[in-house]
């Protein structure tokens, strides 16, 4: 299987993987400067924007695999939501292609166990599920006010996923619903401990659908992660406040030295 890759730039390489819904041009709302110098590679995950599901779609190593594929043979990646479950996946399965992690609003377990109450009730994902039976284009709209809820600059964080999402083709409803699974099933938390990479774990204080409390778990977790939170953001940092996840990711880089 080979997925969409949109590449841009010159210099190191960098893995951008978008979250579950997306598209690889919610990338064009990362600040300029934090991606000048380096080339780029915006990778549609299985199913969206184009790029074919495959037959490995309902396993998160299957994903991982084919965005590996996909990636030059070493990079920094960077990942958002499911796009960061994908990257942190990847990174266990070919610790020597990736040089460091930046995880935005993502979690190695993404809903509430009984030892991981800061996470998001499985229920919410089992109404997505039923949900994008009945009404696929709905379930996508809700879960893109999902995105930017209780977000300082909700409306036009909104405006601008709205626009990204219908310049690229629709995600295949199958893979929307395999990526729901993966949500819903996926927990790496026992595998972090054997994480190589560096990693910047970023959260939203606003989050409602990866709630910031998560990162007080990670550091225990995976012993080279940095946690940091961006005050008043929702689920998508990077488009609501851009200058403050700009300064924590240029931080992360400068210390990991990458």
């Amino acid at each position: 299987m080979s997925l969409q890759v949109a590449r841009r730039g010159s210099g190191p390489d960098l893995v951008l993987l978008h979250g579950w819904g997306m598209n690889p041009g919610v990338w064009s709302g990362l600040p300029a400067h934090l991606t000048r110098g380096y080339r780029q590679h915006r990778i549609a995950l299985p199913g969206h924007a184009g790029s074919p599901i495959g037959p490995g779609a309902q396993e998160l190593a299957g994903w991982a695999s084919a965005c590996l594929a996909a990636a030059p043979d070493r990079a920094l990646w960077v990942g958002w939501s499911l796009g960061g479950l994908v990257s942190l996946a990847a990174a266990l399965q070919a610790p020597q292609r990736v040089r460091a992690l930046i995880l935005i609003t993502t979690s190695p377990c993404f809903t509430r166990r009984a030892d991981w109450p800061s996470a998001m009730p499985i229920g919410t994902l089992d109404q997505f599920q039923a949900n994008l039976l009945a009404d696929p284009a709905g379930t996508l709209e809700r879960f893109l006010a999902l995105q930017v809820r209780g977000s300082d600059a909700a409306l036009p964080t909104l405006r601008w996923l709205r626009w990204e999402i219908r310049r690229h083709p629709a995600p295949n409803a199958d893979a929307l619903a395999a990526g729901l699974r993966l949500l819903r099933e996926s927990d790496l938390r026992a595998l972090l401990s054997r994480l190589v990479p560096d990693s910047l774990w970023l959260f939203g204080g606003r989050d409602t659908l990866v709630p910031a409390a998560l990162g007080e778990h990670i550091a225990g977790l995976a012993a080279r992660a940095r946690v940091r939170v961006i005050a008043g953001s929702g689920h998508a940092p990077f488009l609501s406040h851009p200058d403050a996840t700009s300064e924590a990711i240029g931080d992360f880089l400068a210390e990991a030295g990458s």
